[in-house]
């Protein structure tokens, strides 16, 4: 009897500890529904625990590897303004017992891209395979955060982490937009704007179209007056402008420091009028055509006989080659009309080998499908089907930019006041609610490297204008590359979209309102609690 009484007194005890226990994270830790929250793209695995981990003056970034120190006081220059905390930034072989964000690496994450997130009372740890995953873990962090530290200014609101895991990798290794900077030229502080939006929803390519008929934006060094000339001039008549190759390679690295790849690109044998006027001894009949400001397409190519014109592309690919780390590079290829076809297939494959004697794959548009591809290159399908299905047949991989889904110079609607409608009037619904693997038949998930969408310039002169075509049918973009398609719909993505709204206008984005998704500010809303 003595000893069952000693065992019930025991048994007592520890109900009251746990009581206490219970009582103390009641009282301390504010509940908050990780399942909840937000995110685009969309997690592969959300595990909710229903507390909160708070970010506060005591808050420290920890890092364990080297090569995590830049993510480390990536994530610290985000913090501190909204804070007004030190968030100091240490190196630490283990982690923290407490009030830390920790980064580590590990073999235990399967993939590349892919990142585990956990939050505890006690800090959060984010680790991956390699650095990028961590970095993609550090964007999701930044939306379980409240949208105002977008705006780098102290706020009020407390920093409240929802507790739980994150398990996450993308669907598709190439996640990307494209810039037209060639029918009217952006400067070096817009290019890294997009980068910096991009990179919030895990984007990881940036295509540039370096080069068109109305401007040609890539200094060559050996060829000079293809800027002096052919950069002068853009849409409408302006005066243009370039990149020198310091500037060039500052957007790439500044790219590479948001884990996004610059793709460059430089259409050929067609879109080549700004190369024309700058050299006429690329011209059949050895004159120089006027520059031009129009948006016409289709009336210029390079002298397809003539050895100066590989000359040429030998020396612009050999240069660019140089200066770009990322494993592309895009030869164009499009709308070569007055190009006759043998002549076409014949500058494709030459075109090719230039790229690849210069240690790059090739990348073009659908029509370079008609030449003899050599293996590694990818084919973007942009108008037919058939033409990516014919690359497929040649060995090809497919990057999916089809233009009446992720064309984002498309218009929204009739009234949308820039743009063009020539493939599709494209909604936020339009530009989301599509797959990859199913758009064509014949090309499937194993045929495709990822999804671009391209923005082309011809009504577009400013950030503004780049803003308001890109967002938000660019967030959408980014979920079909990273989310298993069987956890997308429409229905739930534009709630998701709806309450990002304040984080879009945190960001000074200038975004299309779209009346199909249900706008809501977040900010004066509740802390979220578990559902009993």
């Amino acid at each position: 009897m003595k000893t069952k009484n000693i065992f019930f007194r025991l048994f007592i005890t520890c109900i009251g500890l746990i009581c206490l226990t219970s009582c103390e994270f009641k009282k301390n830790a504010i509940p908050k529904d990780l399942a909840k929250q937000q995110i685009i793209p969309k997690p592969v695995s959300v595990t909710a625990t229903g507390s909160s981990f708070e970010i506060n003056s005591n808050t420290t970034i920890h890092y364990q590897d080297e090569e995590l120190q830049p993510i480390a006081n990536y994530l610290a220059e985000i913090l501190r303004p909204a804070t007004g905390f030190k968030i100091p930034v240490k190196v630490l072989s283990s982690k923290p017992s407490s009030d830390h964000i920790f980064l580590s690496l590990s073999d235990s994450i399967a993939t590349d891209e892919g990142y585990k997130l956990e939050t505890k009372e006690d800090g959060v740890l984010i680790k991956a395979k390699k650095p990028a995953g961590v970095f993609y873990g550090v964007q999701t962090l930044r939306q379980l955060l409240p949208a105002a530290i977008e705006k780098g200014t102290k706020m009020t609101d407390t920093l409240l982490v929802a507790t739980g895991t994150v398990i996450d990798n993308p669907s598709y290794g190439y996640r990307g937009a494209m810039l037209d900077v060639s029918r009217h030229f952006f400067g070096v502080d817009d290019v890294k704007r997009v980068i910096d939006l991009l990179s919030i929803y895990k984007m990881n390519r940036l295509h540039l179209h370096l080069s068109d008929d109305q401007g040609w934006r890539i200094e060559i060094k050996s060829w000079p007056k293809l800027t002096e000339i052919g950069g002068s001039s853009e849409v409408g008549g302006g005066e243009g402008g370039f990149y020198t190759q310091e500037q060039y390679k500052d957007i790439v690295k500044y790219a590479q420091d948001r884990f996004i790849t610059i793709v460059p690109e430089i259409d050929m044998p067609g879109h080549t009028n700004a190369a024309l006027a700058s050299y006429p001894e690329l011209n059949c009949d050895g004159k120089a055509p006027e520059l031009y400001h129009g948006t016409k397409v289709g009336f210029s190519t390079l002298c397809i006989e003539k050895e100066i014109t590989y000359k040429f592309v030998d020396d612009v690919i050999r240069e660019l080659a140089a200066i770009t780390p990322g494993e592309y590079i895009h030869i164009g290829g499009d709308e070569s009309h007055v190009t006759p076809i043998k002549d076409y297939i014949y500058f494709i494959n030459k075109a090719q080998k230039i790229v690849e004697k210069h240690g790059k794959k090739v990348l073009g548009w659908d029509e370079i499908a008609h030449s003899e591809l050599l293996p590694n290159t990818v084919v973007q399908y942009w108008a037919k089907g058939e033409n990516a299905l014919k690359g497929i047949e040649k060995g090809a991989k497919v990057l999916m930019s089809p233009s009446k889904k992720a064309y984002l110079d498309m218009k929204y609607d009739s009234i949308t006041r820039i743009g063009l409608h020539w493939a599709a009037y494209i909604e936020v619904d339009d530009a989301y609610d599509w797959n990859l693997e199913t758009y064509e038949e014949g090309i499937s998930k194993e045929n495709i490297i990822g999804v671009e969408g391209p923005l082309w310039t011809e009504t577009v002169e400013n950030m503004d204008d780049i803003e308001y075509l890109i967002f938000p049918r660019v967030l959408g973009l980014a979920e079909i590359g990273w989310t298993p398609t069987n956890q997308r719909n429409w229905e739930e993505y534009k709630v998701r979209l709806g309450n990002h709204k304040d984080r879009l206008e945190a960001l000074d984005i200038n975004y299309y309102p779209s009346k199909l998704v249900p706008w809501k500010s977040m900010a004066n809303q509740k802390i979220d609690s578990i559902s009993k």
